[in-house]
């Protein structure tokens, strides 16, 4: 059923999208729309409606939309998803692979050319500066303010950083 705040019939808001939610979806939606298809209509009808239109240029709308390709039509207006921009594991796996060894570079670099009385700070230095370029360049490449995601990768990266270094102090590690 159509809610006119821009839920979907399970209430959900997608504000962040995610694959696996995002297929379930698409999913249940080519299912409705299958199942039952005049319902359908009449729900994409009634978000045209909000949207401004009359109720006979809204109900023309929703069948040229219909006709043309129902489930891009639903997925779109009610959903607010192009099923074609739904990441790609391949391109996710790929994008990694890249990032991982160029990431590595500025830590590798703090942690092995400064003298050993610098490393520590040099090396937490370079993977918060590392971390900071990620989240940045990610909110900036996702097209969202780039302060909050910075900060949340930054924050994040500088928590399992520590851990990670009251761990090995902990169990006696030694940097040499």
């Amino acid at each position: 059923m159509f809610r006119p705040e821009g839920r979907h019939s399970g209430g959900v808001v997608r504000q962040q999208r995610q694959r696996p939610s995002e297929r379930a979806l698409i999913a249940r939606e080519r299912r409705e729309l299958r199942e039952m298809p005049e319902e359908e209509l009449d729900e994409l009808t009634g978000m045209l409606r909000v949207r401004g239109l009359s109720d006979p240029t809204a109900r023309q709308v929703a069948v040229e939309l219909t006709d043309r390709d129902p489930p891009a039509a639903h997925l779109s207006l009610e959903l607010n998803i192009v099923e074609e921009n739904i990441a790609n594991p391949w391109h996710a796996a790929l994008a990694s692979a890249v990032a991982l060894p160029i990431g590595a570079i500025p830590p590798m670099r703090a942690i092995l050319l400064p003298p050993a009385d610098t490393r520590i700070p040099m090396t937490f230095a370079a993977v918060l500066l590392a971390l900071a370029l990620t989240g940045a360049l990610g909110a900036w490449h996702g097209g969202s303010p780039m302060l909050p995601p910075t900060i949340r990768v930054v924050v994040g990266g500088a928590l399992a950083l520590a851990a990670t270094f009251a761990i090995g102090s902990l169990l006696g590690s030694t940097i040499a």
